[in-house]
C-alpha cells in the first residue's frame, strides 16, 4: 500500500515537473536565454527517465533522478542569486545568453502590466540596441518573475527528492524480504531431503524381514 502511494505520488509529481519545465522552456526560448534552455533540456530528460523508472520499477533510474534533483536545486538557487544580484552577480550581464547576444529575460518587456514602447531611432545610436525599448507600468519586475519560476522548481524538486528516496527505500526493503524468504525456503527444502534419505532403506529392510517371517511360517 505504501509503495503504491509513493509511486503514484512520484508519477504525479514528475508529470507536474514536466509541465512546469516545458512552460519555462518556452519563455526562455522567447528570451534567447541559452544557459537556462540547456538546463531545462537536461531537466526534462532526467524527469522523463525518473518517470519511466517509477512506472517500470527501475530503482537505478530513480536514483539518477534523485541525484539530478539536488543539482537542479543548486542551479535554480544560482539563478535566484543572479537575478537578485547576490554576491556580486548582475542581472544586466550576458551570462544567461553565453555572451552571444544582448537579449534579456522575456519577462522584462512582457511582464504583468508592462507597457512596451519603442523609442525613436534619432534619440539613440543603433537601431538594434536594447535601449530603444522602453518598458513602463510593470506590476512585477522581471527579476521577480524569474525568481518565482526558480522557486517553484526548487519546491517541486525538493518534494520529488523526498518521494524518490521513499520509493527507493521501499523497493530495497521488498527486495531484501524476497531474498530472505527465498533463501529460507531453499534451506528448508534441502533439510527435508537430507532427513528423508535415511528413512527409505529402513522401511525397505522392515518389509523384507516381514516377508521372510511369512515364508518361515508357511
Amino acid at each position: 500500500m505504501g509503495r503504491c502511494t509513493g509511486r503514484c505520488s512520484l508519477i504525479c509529481l514528475c508529470a507536474l515537473q514536466l509541465l512546469s519545465a516545458f512552460e519555462r522552456q518556452i519563455f526562455d526560448f522567447l528570451g534567447f536565454q541559452w544557459a537556462p534552455i540547456l538546463g531545462n533540456f537536461l531537466h526534462i530528460i532526467v524527469v522523463i527517465l525518473g518517470l519511466f523508472g517509477t512506472i517500470q520499477y527501475r530503482p537505478r533510474y530513480i536514483m539518477v533522478y534523485t541525484v539530478w534533483t539536488a543539482l537542479w536545486v543548486t542551479w535554480n538557487v544560482f539563478i535566484i542569486c543572479f537575478y537578485l544580484e547576490v554576491g556580486g552577480l548582475s542581472k544586466d550581464t550576458d551570462l544567461m545568453t553565453f555572451n552571444i547576444s544582448v537579449h534579456r529575460s522575456w519577462w522584462r518587456e512582457h511582464g504583468p502590466g508592462c507597457v512596451r514602447r519603442v523609442l525613436p531611432p534619432s534619440a539613440h545610436g543603433m537601431m538594434d540596441d536594447y535601449t530603444y525599448v522602453s518598458v513602463t507600468g510593470c506590476s512585477l519586475s522581471f527579476q521577480y518573475m524569474e525568481v518565482i519560476h526558480s522557486a517553484v522548481q526548487i519546491l517541486l524538486s525538493l518534494v520529488g527528492f523526498v518521494f524518490a528516496c521513499y520509493v527507493i527505500s521501499i523497493s530495497m526493503e521488498e527486495e531484501d524480504t524476497f531474498d530472505f524468504i527465498g533463501g529460507l525456503d531453499t534451506h528448508s527444502y534441502y533439510q527435508d531431503h537430507i532427513e528423508l534419505k535415511p528413512v527409505k532403506p529402513v522401511e525397505i529392510s522392515n518389509a523384507i524381514d516381514f516377508e521372510m517371517r511369512l515364508l518361515d511360517l508357511t
